[in-house]
């Protein structure tokens, strides 16, 4: 029946797209007079005029209409309005405003821009690459995008750039501590987001045990997170989606960026292809610890191995005005050990082609391949004597995909609509053991599954106060053999383990399971003057696919398995309601101030789970271990920003909570997850002194509840064993984090009619040297074995200073 279901939604999208291209190439040929009642579409390209880049966000406001539209992912707009004539404004932060005036009589109208920055100094904070005002008059709530530029100048690790450590810096996402893989979005786990590269989901995002992420920065063209009110385009994940996108290379001119710092160097260079009609960007990066640590490494340490390093990549090809293609790929690594060692790393490739069918109908179909893995090599130096006896077992997920995406421009509607097919290829892990030459392999078998969603959005202004966006979209999952299929005992103690009592054979292609959902999608704002508003969002999310990790925090060795006959999907629906106002003076790139009060309930199904000493790691009964759950998350988030001015920054505090309910856990009642933070107070200062011209500074402060844990509450001894009892999961909670950074940039002098620019940024981490407990251990006490000690585990327990050159030519 839901196979019937999703069949049907397929063929009406399919049947769709022809009627809707014929009605729109009507609307666009048809006589003044019968062309929708006279009216016309305004649509283009807005790009940068320095590099040819397509702009995000750029807002194209019609006066005399008060409608406009704002560009899309790929710098496309369009504008319906009736035949007249229009002036038309067009900003974008950090740009120069464009004033053009068109008169629309007998025919649509093409007008491709591009926007030259602003030639003084900005004075502002930039958190968000968006139109003035934005966060009032858009629809969109709960969502952040961060700008390559702000993200230079926050304070960081080593005085390295990372995406992905600065959005713990917005309110709702936090992190189990320093160290830890991911992030953690409005209680949600770190397999709960989905993190998109170019449209090609990133199954680790981490670097160095989660020390930095594997976005290089100056590949980096736009960052969105999106916390709540999701559209119906995205699924797949019940928290956050996290949409990075890749430079597309200047098409102007060569360029050549780089930087050299103390934990790993960067480079990229970016030119125009066949004319200016295409570019490209290759960008590298490579840390060299071992290498500086090698002279100080001995006995077992000696050639120990622990780096990591990425290459990202990106060209496109505009054939004409209406057919652009783009190809990018990633592949990164982590090669961490020495005798014994593992090493991780992801693999993306995507294709897409951006077709215009008319000034109303865009398209853009996407094709990726995705490869996450990991292996443990007991000899990772390979040595001659050791060649007979080794170990090593390795595992991956890898995902097939194809995608198409309509947008049509209706005037005071947009319309999107489109599907995804994913084919998943889980291989949990496979061993291979060596012994006096006698070699053995033996593992899991791979799990297949096929994932698939149909959807359609529209985009509604209802009056100049109202605006709504609503949706609707349909994924079905068929979990596929060949596989085996087991059913477990359920007449078990709650909290121990199952054991399999039957096995289902199933031959290739054969579904061994089928789940379908509805997934609705609903957001509207409602405007209470020019500089305040009130939004509103709902959303139903279903996830597939889950992350298998029993520790404190998820490590690159964690496994990936779908849905099965005993493992439901997760499923999450969230209400958000916000109130979003602007104030202070305004010069004409939006207010002085603006700030935004956030609330929300989250309610999740199918929270995995699992039993007290759980065995993870190539069990071929593992869904015996685990259990299902409930989960909620609610809290208050709260944010002001300063946009320009000397000191410039942000201010951000949430209050939130986040418990799971789990029978056999806790005695069924609901407890904290070990991501539950309470409170957490962020705060950003820009500081541009006019006095020092080539100089700027930062500064972040973090304020954070320290995340719960599991600690024995009583200890016994019998003859001559001690043992220790616990009671309760995370029934204890390790001491708070604070933690201040600070930076200082050096610009290096402009020299006439030299195209190479330089600085030099200073950084202390931690300036305090504060020892933020990562987690507490307990141990027998040295000098009297029948105490017990607490011992707390920091990852940085002194201050780290750093400094990095960069360039650009």
């Amino acid at each position: 029946m839901k196979q019937t279901v999703l069949i049907r939604l397929l063929c009406l999208t399919v049947l769709l797209m022809p009627t809707v291209y014929a009605q729109a190439q009507a609307d666009q040929n048809a006589s003044p007079r019968a062309a929708s009642q006279d009216k016309f579409t305004i649509s283009g390209y807005i790009k940068d005029a320095s590099n040819g880049e397509g702009l995000i966000g750029v807002s194209v406001y019609v006066k005399e209409t008060a409608t406009g539209a704002v560009t899309n992912s790929y710098g496309f707009y369009a504008v319906t309005v009736p035949a007249g004539t229009y002036n038309l404004v067009i900003t974008y932060v950090g740009y120069e405003k464009q004033n053009k005036t068109l008169t629309l009589t007998d025919q649509n109208i093409r007008l491709d821009l591009e926007l030259k920055e602003e030639g003084r100094q900005l004075q502002e904070v930039v958190v968000s690459t968006k139109r003035d005002d934005d966060n009032v008059k858009n629809i969109e709530m709960s969502v952040n995008r961060i700008d390559v530029k702000t993200l230079q100048r926050i304070p960081a690790l080593l005085g390295e750039v990372d995406v992905v450590r600065s959005i713990q810096l917005l309110p709702g996402v936090s992190t189990v501590g320093e160290g830890a893989t991911g992030f953690n979005v409005r209680g949600g786990s770190i397999d709960q987001n989905l993190v998109l590269l170019d449209e090609a989901p990133v199954y680790n995002s981490s670097h160095l045990f989660g020390f930095f992420s594997v976005f290089n920065p100056d590949a980096v063209k736009d960052v969105k997170l999106v916390k709540g009110g999701i559209p119906a385009l995205y699924g797949g994940r019940v928290s956050s989606i996290l949409d990075v996108r890749l430079k597309e290379g200047n098409a102007k001119k060569p360029e050549l960026n780089g930087g050299i710092g103390l934990i790993f160097s960067r480079l990229s260079y970016e030119r125009p292809l066949f004319k200016g009609k295409g570019s490209f960007i290759v960008a590298g990066r490579r840390s060299y610890a071992d290498i500086l640590a090698q002279p100080f490494l001995n006995n077992d340490l000696k050639g120990a191995k622990f780096y990591f390093y990425d290459l990202t990549a990106k060209a496109n090809y505009r054939f004409n005005d209406k057919n652009t293609v783009f190809l990018s790929g990633y592949f990164g690594r982590d090669v961490f050990g020495a005798d014994f060692g593992f090493n991780w790393g992801n693999t993306t490739a995507s294709a897409r082609w951006n077709h215009v069918f008319s000034d109303k109908l865009f398209l853009n179909t996407t094709a990726y391949y995705s490869n996450y893995d990991y292996s443990l090599d007991s000899d990772l130096k390979r040595r001659p004597e050791n060649a007979n006896d080794y170990f090593r077992t390795d595992s991956r997920i890898v995902d097939y995909s194809i995608k198409p995406d309509f947008t049509l421009f209706l005037g005071k509607s947009t319309i999107t609509f489109g599907g995804q097919s994913i084919l998943h290829d889980f291989q949990p892990g496979t061993a291979t053991a060596a012994s006096s030459g006698d070699v053995r392999t033996f593992g899991l078998t791979s799990k297949y599954a096929l994932e698939n969603a149909v959807y359609i959005g529209n985009e509604q202004q209802v009056s100049p106060k109202l605006q709504l966006q609503y949706g609707l979209r349909y994924s079905l999952f068929n979990y596929v053999g060949p596989g085996d299929a087991y059913a477990f005992t359920t007449d078990v103690p709650l909290g121990t383990s199952r054991f399999p009592i039957t096995t289902i054979q199933y031959k290739r292609g054969e579904t061994i399971q089928t789940y379908g959902n509805w997934e609705p999608r609903f957001s509207a704002k409602y405007e209470l003057g020019n500089n305040s508003s009130l939004k509103l969002s709902y959303n139903r999310l279903a996830q597939y696919i889950h992350l298998i990790s029993n520790t404190t925090a998820s490590t690159p060795l964690d496994i990936w398995t779908p849905s099965t006959n005993n493992i439901k999907p997760q499923i999450g629906d969230q209400i958000a309601g916000g109130f979003f106002k602007n104030f202070g003076r305004s010069n004409g790139s939006g207010s002085e101030f603006e700030a935004s009060v956030e609330v929300y309930y989250k309610w999740l199904q199918n929270q995995i789970d699992y039993i007290d000493g759980a065995n993870l790691i190539l069990n071929k009964f593992l869904e015996g271990d685990l259990l299902s759950g409930k989960g909620r998350a609610y809290g208050a988030e709260f944010y002001i920003k300063r946009n320009r001015g000397t000191v410039n920054g942000w201010v951000s505090y949430t209050l939130a909570r986040t418990e799971r309910q789990v029978a056999g856990i806790n005695g069924g009642g609901w407890f904290p997850t070990r991501f539950d933070k309470p409170h957490t107070l962020t705060t950003v200062l820009l500081v541009d002194p006019p006095q020092a011209k080539r100089w700027n500074f930062s500064a972040t402060f973090t304020l954070a509840s320290g995340t719960p844990a599991t600690f024995p509450t009583n200890r016994f001894e019998f003859g001559g064993f001690t043992g220790q009892v616990i009671s309760g999961r995370n029934n204890y909670r390790i001491p708070p984090y604070h933690r201040l950074d600070l930076a200082a940039t050096l610009q290096g002098r402009q020299r006439p009619g030299k195209r190479k620019t330089d600085n030099w940024v200073f950084s202390v981490y931690n300036v305090y040297a504060r020892k933020n407990p990562f987690s507490v251990f307990f141990q027998p006490d040295a000098d009297n074995p029948r105490l017990t000690q607490a011992i707390r585990y920091s990852v940085f327990a002194t201050a780290i200073p750093s400094v990095t050159y960069n360039f650009k030519f």
